[in-house]
């Protein structure tokens, strides 16, 4: 069975004018080869409004079967595979709206809908150092996550959607994943996607 998989990133944003989710997607769409499976590249623009008018557009465009997104996590040195998605929404980092919540009157919570502890070690397979996330942030990662899981539970869009959170690229410094190795390790990721996706 043929599978499409849609991977995501983020452009710069306040304070981080290079964010290495955009060149690691670009990199997996051009480098990773998995049998019967089409592999997509976006990056959004990192706004609100961006992910509201352009993910449905994406699901529409390419109907993916698979959704694996990613975003930058500046004071961490681990992968982070994102397990829930949180009501909550800020203007920038730190700051929240005036609305508080994603959706009022919603869960407190939403799982990802992905297998997140065997993703987790597909990462650890591939020797690139992951842990399992609780806490998205109140940004635009966070709404990204909540989003999906409302996508995947109308059953019209992919039956899967993982995210997950990588840190600063800092090449030739120890303790910290080189792009390469973090393509290394989300190729893993897909393959276990994949996997999940055609049981």
């Amino acid at each position: 069975m043929a599978l499409t998989i849609l991977v995501t990133g983020f452009g710069r944003f306040p304070g981080v004018p290079v964010n290495p989710t955009g060149p690691l997607v670009r990199k997996l769409a051009r480098t990773v080869r998995l049998p019967c499976v089409k592999i997509t590249a976006h990056v959004f623009e990192t706004s609100y409004d961006a992910v509201d008018s352009e993910l449905p557009k994406l699901i529409a465009r390419h109907k993916p079967d698979v959704m694996l997104m990613f975003g930058l996590a500046t004071r961490t040195r681990l992968v982070r595979v994102e397990a829930l998605a949180r009501n909550v929404v800020a203007l920038l980092p730190g700051k929240l709206s005036q609305r508080h919540t994603i959706a009022p009157g919603g869960p407190a919570t939403r799982a990802m809908p992905a297998p997140t502890r065997a993703l987790l070690a597909a990462l650890r397979a591939a020797h690139v150092p992951a842990t399992l996330s609780h806490d998205a942030g109140g940004y635009l990662c966070n709404y990204l996550c909540w989003r999906a899981t409302e996508i995947v539970a109308t059953a019209k869009g992919p039956k899967l959607a993982a995210f997950i959170h990588i840190p600063p690229v800092r090449f030739g410094a120890r303790r910290r994943p080189s792009l390469g190795d973090l393509a290394h390790g989300a190729g893993r990721v897909m393959t276990a996607l994949a996997a999940a996706a055609r049981r």
